[in-house]
């Protein structure tokens, strides 16, 4: 399989400092105002899910492939809440809303599929008995 490579830079402190994070041809500036407040830039929760978004999508749409059909999409939406515990900052929640069209694919199928890319996408699995409960909600229109 293959191995990817991400880089995050930090200068400063953690209120007054900045940072880039850097990976294939993105690059993104973050701060503490844009991962805790709302500020211009990028945090390190919708950079994950982003790619719980990208993976579940992906996934999704090989489970239904090997069902002999071709998706015409799958989108998928992905929320993480930024919460905290007893140790401090954590993920407490990712939701993902995904819209399927898939023509031929009937509802039990796709629930089957969704629930089973939701659980089985290496994403997911990363998150699997971690502090982060994962929701889903799926729809095939």
């Amino acid at each position: 399989m293959s191995k990817r490579t991400a880089k995050a830079i930090w200068n400063g402190t953690l209120k007054d400092g900045k940072g880039t994070m850097n990976f294939s041809n993105y690059s993104g500036p973050y701060t503490y105002v844009s991962r805790f407040e709302e500020g211009d830039g990028t945090n390190p929760e919708e950079l994950v899910g982003a790619a719980h978004a990208g993976c579940y999508s992906m996934f999704l749409a090989a489970l239904i492939s090997g069902e002999g059909l071709t998706p015409a999409s799958v989108e998928t939406t992905n929320t993480v809440t930024l919460g905290k515990d007893d140790s401090g900052p954590c993920i407490t929640n990712i939701h993902l809303d995904s819209v399927v069209k898939c023509e031929g694919l009937s509802q039990e199928k796709f629930k089957e599929l969704a629930q089973a890319a939701k659980e089985k996408c290496p994403i997911s699995r990363l998150y699997a008995g971690g502090t982060a409960q994962i929701d889903l909600d799926a729809k095939l229109v």
